[in-house]
């Protein structure tokens, strides 16, 4: 082979070693849906609002539904067409007294749904430091008895807040982002979303405590049909450039008969954060519980929502409790934080980012390019050597 033909090989290799290191680590969801909002205010003085965000795609439709009568609700209604509808019937939705005054439409084009309740939110006296939420428990906040505020909407996040009924300052807010495509918000824990999932942020902002060593935990029951939210998993990985220290993340999955397929998931990162804008210094460690089944009509009395979409609701709840010992009690700074994804399908997967990529890429790559251009140049080499040595010498 001659010199050029050898260096055609050599620059093959060459792209070759950098195109196989890319696709190690660059992975992506091209996938987009069409977003439409609308928001039906409810004119009564003792209703919620209901969200509705529709999601379509090629061939299907996401209808992300949030409401706040009773305890703040999101359901997640996947269907095989994309020209499903949402239809409710309002004097029976506001009566909440049946169900079936939510439907979507065909309902022959429902794949599946999923609902999210935040039902209660629990304090302890934490004395003695430990962090086991086991007794000293003061009366719970239940949610559906919160005032909530009208949401404010801003494109295709809607902001919602509420208070005790009790005279007292300090309030409890979701917010509910739905997105058409994947990417990140810009603020820690900055989860990797998809089309196919929302987000949702809480967080507790001045509430009075009622002991100076209290600490919090949210109680959430996932409502289903056949396959309810039953088991979290937890994925570890290398890389925590998005979110400093955190190397793990939780799922909560609705698998049919424990098989690998995920119909439906919410997932985290076990990290809270103690003030409004997250950082590594205010960040602190926050744990789940093991679900268990809960009365799913104790739920639906509870939700407007879902006793207007379910007729036989199966619902399981858990627990997430927001520091460890030694972390800073919540009189700290009096705020707390916590993010979460919803969605439906598989749960996305973080991957590196480009500036990662091109580490990985020239570390890798480099020392094998040295390795190719090192034995190229050997078997030049040796292929003159072999060459001169073929010639007799002319007297």
């Amino acid at each position: 082979m001659s010199a050029a033909g050898i260096g055609r090989v050599f620059v093959i290799l060459v792209v070759c070693v950098f195109s196989s290191c890319e696709s190690l680590f660059i992975g992506g969801d091209s996938y987009k849906r069409e977003l439409t909002v609308k928001l039906y205010p409810n004119t009564t003085p003792s209703g919620g609002e209901l969200l509705h965000v529709r999601a379509v795609g090629g061939n299907d439709t996401l209808h992300f539904l949030f409401c706040s009568q009773g305890a703040p609700t999101l359901l997640i209604v996947h269907t095989n067409s994309s020209s499903s509808t949402v239809k409710v019937n309002w004097p029976e939705f506001l009566a909440r007294n049946t169900s079936g005054s939510l439907t979507v439409e065909p309902q022959s084009s429902v794949l599946y749904s999923t609902a999210v309740v935040f039902s209660r939110l629990l304090e302890y006296d934490d004395e003695n430091d430990t962090a086991e939420a086991k007794s000293n428990f003061f009366p719970a906040y239940k949610l559906k008895d919160f005032i909530w505020t009208r949401m404010n909407l801003s494109d295709s996040t809607a902001t919602l807040c509420g208070s005790p009924p009790r005279p007292g300052n300090g309030s409890l807010c979701l917010q509910l982002s739905v997105f058409g495509s994947e990417g990140r918000v810009d603020l820690e824990p900055r989860l990797l979303h998809s089309a196919n999932s929302s987000q949702l942020e809480v967080w507790l902002n001045g509430l009075p405590p009622r002991s100076n060593t209290s600490r919090f935990m949210l109680e959430l029951e996932a409502v289903g049909g056949a396959y309810p939210l039953s088991k979290v998993d937890v994925r570890k990985f290398i890389d925590d450039e998005y979110t400093p220290s955190i190397f793990q993340v939780s799922l909560w999955v609705s698998s049919p008969n424990n098989g690998s397929d995920i119909l439906g998931f919410v997932q985290w990162k076990p990290v809270a954060y103690r003030t409004s804008r997250p950082s590594l210094e205010d960040a602190t460690p926050c744990r789940n519980s093991d679900p268990r089944q809960q009365s799913g009509n104790s739920t639906s009395a509870s939700s407007a929502l879902i006793k207007a979409f379910y007729s036989d609701p199966a619902a399981m709840g858990m627990n997430v409790s927001f520091g460890i010992a030694g972390e800073p009690y919540y009189n700290s700074t009096m705020f707390l934080s916590w993010t979460m994804l919803v969605g439906v399908g598989s749960p996305p997967i973080d991957s590196f980012s480009p500036l990662v990529i091109g580490i990985l890429t020239a570390g890798l790559g480099i020392p094998i390019v040295l390795l190719l251009g090192g034995g190229v140049f050997v078997f030049i080499a040796k292929k003159r050597e072999s060459s001169v040595a073929g010639y007799e010498p002319i007297n």
